[in-house]
């Protein structure tokens, strides 16, 4: 029986067979047998090439219109939207996410419309905060790096964060860059469905040949150099804490940026009143949000903080029937149940006990039994670094706090998260406890919640998907919500007594489209100079 055939890379103009002396085969979650399809480590004399034509495109970027990146966005979405059958299938395959309603209704419609939503950005500018200052004849706006951007996407969203596809994909073009895109290795084939896509529609528009390059994996080393390379511009990145900090300090050293999105527990305070007033319906809205797609949300809430008390010691029992009766789902593959194991064993060794769950098995392919883990407010504190231990997927640890003063102190202790959520009395009865908390917590998330838990992200202009670390690698930017997150991947170019004619379209004294907002002399205006 011959071997399968090794899946190509996409270098410059078209996809070709790959140099790799190696191989991988990404797995079905849910039978734990491979997929069939074989794909390349790339080697470094690879990853060398795709950079040099990276950079080379974004020399030629640099004199492709925004219409026309616009149009490419615009067109690669429709592809996304004619082929999205197949993308689903690919993706039900190697994630074994449900095709209805996850991927075919919330998240490849989700991805579809963060494209045409940075075309829309790219073609309008305001992203690029043109500003005018005519009395210092100083002029200055965001623009592409140069160099190509790397983007490596997730396993947990094969479409909105894909690296050839999602948002920082999509940010990263529409601000103007070249894209290396680096498959996740448990979604390849997605990844090369949606990079043959880009592909075509690319050539449609008329982007500069190796605007959009494609590999699937590389050695740790070769990894490094990836993001460190001179000719590289930035890079954008989305997994596990330990690797994403070895890519930043190879990036630091070389000076590159990088924006990282590394771990989350996301904490959620339920304060008395609320418990009392609403229990029951609390119990299904934890169990709903901490179980939804088994877990596999960076917005998970992995943390429950409560103050002592008989309506906890109720609310505890509750959910631990809701985990216990729950189906099991599939976990996205065995790295994801090796390392929820392991969280699941460091939680209890450092003194978490074990309230439901806490065992591999129970469902179908790589899966883990639902597990909540709890702690007292004064085991937490005594060791808060151990307790923060991420337990990505179907798990969640109960922090019970003695009181006020305590739940304050366990909040005072955290590490930066993604978001974080308050759930108070509606009457008022908690208003001095949230007064007391919120200033704590609202310094430790880029996302702060009222009475609402926090796994949805949406995608909205006024959206943070991002903190302080390690939540990311830096609390002032975020990868979802145009325009802010197309910043990411730009510079601030500034023009000094620069003649007229010779400066960029959103900086002349005519608008380019009466659209932009630009900031002149003080006042934000769409009109001309």
């Amino acid at each position: 029986m011959s071997s399968p055939q090794v899946q190509p890379v996409l270098v410059g103009a078209d996809f070709r067979a790959s140099d790799a002396s190696s191989t991988f085969a990404a797995d079905n979650p849910s039978t734990r047998e491979p997929t069939g399809e074989v794909y390349p480590v790339s080697s470094r004399k690879e990853v060398e090439e795709v950079v040099r034509v990276g950079h080379r495109a974004s020399l030629a970027l640099r004199d492709v219109p925004a219409e026309t990146i616009a149009k490419f966005l615009d067109l690669y979405a429709g592809r996304i939207e004619a082929d999205r059958g197949a993308l689903v299938d690919k993706a039900n395959i190697e994630s074994a996410l449900p095709k209805r309603p996850r991927l075919d209704d919330v998240e490849l419609p989700r991805t579809i419309n963060q494209l045409r939503a940075a075309a829309e950005a790219a073609r309008e500018g305001s992203w690029a905060l043109p500003t005018i200052d005519t009395k210092a004849g100083i002029r200055s706006v965001y623009g592409a790096l140069e160099g190509a951007v790397t983007v490596f996407g997730p396993n947990n969203f094969p479409f909105a964060f894909n690296s050839a596809a999602g948002g920082d994909f999509a940010a990263a073009v529409a601000s103007g860059n070249a894209v290396i895109a680096k498959a996740n290795t448990s979604h390849p084939g997605t990844t090369r469905l949606f990079a043959e896509h880009a592909l075509a529609a690319a050539r449609a528009a008329g982007l500069p040949e190796g605007a959009i390059q494609l590999i699937y994996r590389t050695d740790h080393e070769t990894g490094k150099l990836l993001v460190s390379h001179p000719q590289v511009a930035a890079t954008g990145y989305t997994g596990a804490r330990g690797a994403g900090l070895v890519l930043k300090e190879a990036a630091d050293k070389a000076g590159k940026p990088i924006y990282l999105e590394l771990s989350s527990i996301n904490p959620v305070v339920i304060l008395p009143g609320a418990l009392k007033s609403r229990g029951a319906e609390l119990v299904d809205e934890f169990s709903g949000s901490a179980l939804m797609g088994t877990g596999q949300f960076c917005t998970n809430p992995g943390l429950l903080v409560l103050l002592a008390g008989d309506e906890t010691e109720t609310f505890v029992a509750k959910v631990k029937d809701k985990f216990a009766a729950a189906p099991v789902g599939t976990l996205l593959g065995k790295s994801v149940e090796d390392r929820l194991d392991h969280a699941v064993g460091a939680l209890t060794k450092a003194g978490a006990e074990l309230v439901t769950g806490g065992i591999r098995g129970g469902g179908k392919g790589y899966c883990y039994a639902n597990t909540i883990l709890k702690v007292t407010g004064a085991r937490f504190l005594a060791n808060p670094p151990a307790m923060q231990e991420e337990a990505f997927g179907n798990a969640s640890l109960f922090v019970i706090a003695a009181n006020l003063e305590e739940a304050a102190a366990v909040l005072s202790s955290l590490e930066g998260n993604l978001t974080g959520a308050v759930y108070s009395d509606a009457g008022g009865a908690d208003e001095g406890a949230y007064r007391r908390l919120e200033p704590i917590l609202r310094r430790k998330v880029g996302r702060l919640l009222n009475d609402k838990m926090p796994t949805g992200v949406a995608v909205s202009p006024a959206m943070n998907h991002g903190g302080p670390y390690p939540a990311t690698g830096h609390p002032g930017f975020t990868a979802v919500g145009i325009p802010a997150s197309l910043r990411r991947f730009a510079a601030l170019h500034c023009y000094d007594a620069v003649r007229e004619p010779r400066l960029p379209a959103l900086l002349r004294n005519k608008s380019p489209n009466g659209k932009v907002w630009r900031y002149i002399d003080g006042v934000f205006t769409q009109a001309d100079l």
